[in-house]
């Protein structure tokens, strides 16, 4: 696999580097300048750039397990999103930011997983398996309170990925400068899900409260 990757960098060197000589000296002079944050899912399956055919310079990309958005906290703890979504922000000063799930997410899954453990044990303390991911992933932990766990994984996995994102969006208005960006028309945010079977992706519409195929 790591043959694979180096003669992929040769292929990468040859396109940017020899058909398009400029290209990378003109981002390293220029600078970067995306418009579009993506905050997106580490699922191998599932890449920003591929998956909507873009070039280097196009996009300003943070990914994490399951594509959450951690509520806004001022402490001296780690804030790896935050610290992104800040830059994007104040700095790039992108136009907009898209929640970018999926289907089949390993990270909702275990966040299910997790949910379905308390409600058999009602409510009591459930003792976590993993050292990180389980307490990452209850970010989302709220926008599945109301899910019936007896049908999943199947369609309830699918609901729970959606109303994730629908947790992100919410979490991204608490940082104050986005909600200001909000309101001053400087910014949108979006919610996307993708259906990895069957190609199709899914938009948030607010209005209505509902995702719409694209």
């Amino acid at each position: 696999m790591v043959n694979s990757l180096l003669n992929g960098f040769q292929n990468f060197k040859k396109k940017y580097f020899s058909n398009e000589s400029d290209f990378f000296s003109k981002l390293v002079k220029n600078g970067q300048a995306p418009k579009t944050m993506i905050i997106s899912c580490s699922d191998s399956r599932v890449d920003p750039a591929i998956l909507f055919n873009t070039k280097p310079g196009d996009l300003f990309v943070v990914r994490n397990v399951a594509n959450l958005v951690p509520p806004f906290e001022k402490d001296d703890m780690y804030h790896g999103v935050s610290s992104a979504l800040e830059y994007a922000v104040k700095t790039l000063k992108v136009q907009d930011i898209i929640i970018l799930g999926h289907s089949h997410c390993g990270g909702i899954s275990a966040l299910c997983s997790f949910c379905k453990k308390e409600a058999e044990k009602q409510n009591s303390k459930v003792k976590n398996e993993t050292e990180f991911i389980e307490n990452w992933v209850k970010i989302s932990k709220d926008a599945l309170i109301d899910l019936d766990f007896s049908n999943w994984p199947d369609e309830t996995q699918h609901i729970a990925e959606k109303n994730s994102i629908k947790n992100s969006l919410k979490n991204l208005k608490s940082f104050p400068w986005i909600s200001k960006s909000l309101v001053e028309n400087k910014l949108e945010i979006h919610g996307w899900w993708f259906d990895m079977e069957k190609a199709n992706l899914w938009c948030f519409n607010e209005k209505n409260n509902s995702f719409q195929k694209f």
